[in-house]
Order: structure tokens, then C-alpha cells, then sequence
């Protein structure tokens, strides 16, 4: 199954991973959070899973200028 699993932290940073994803068609994803967000990938880990032809796991650390809101 493939997922694209995106966290935004309270300071406005984004995480972005991909899973299930082979080869590098996992950038094909991030790019699109990016388009989405207006943001661009500042950080990129690949664990060992991403060489593996089973599974992919990309993490993506990103970087805009979104500005959220914590309702009291």
C-alpha cells in the first residue's frame, strides 16, 4: 500500500514520509506536497527500506513560511 504521511509541527515546519513507494518515485509525492504548500524540501533521509526493492521510506523535512494558529 502506498502513503504519504505529512505532520505539521507547531512551529509551521512540515514532515512529509513517504511508504511503499519503490525508487525514486517517491520524490514524485514530495514534490507535489511542495507544489501544494508553496514550500520546498530543506532536509531528505533515506532509511535502509529505500534501497530495498520491496518498500520505500523517504523522510522530508520542509520548509515555507505557513504560519498556524493554536485555538485557546
Amino acid at each position: 500500500m502506498k502513503k504519504l504521511i505529512i505532520k505539521i509541527n507547531k512551529g509551521g515546519s512540515i514532515n512529509a514520509e513517504t511508504q511503499g513507494i519503490k525508487g525514486s518515485k517517491c520524490m514524485d509525492y514530495i514534490k507535489v506536497v511542495e507544489n501544494l504548500l508553496e514550500a520546498e524540501t530543506v532536509d531528505s533521509e533515506y532509511t535502509k527500506e529505500f534501497f530495498e526493492s520491496d518498500s520505500e521510506y523517504t523522510n522530508i523535512k520542509l520548509s515555507n513560511n505557513l504560519n498556524l494558529r493554536e485555538e485557546v
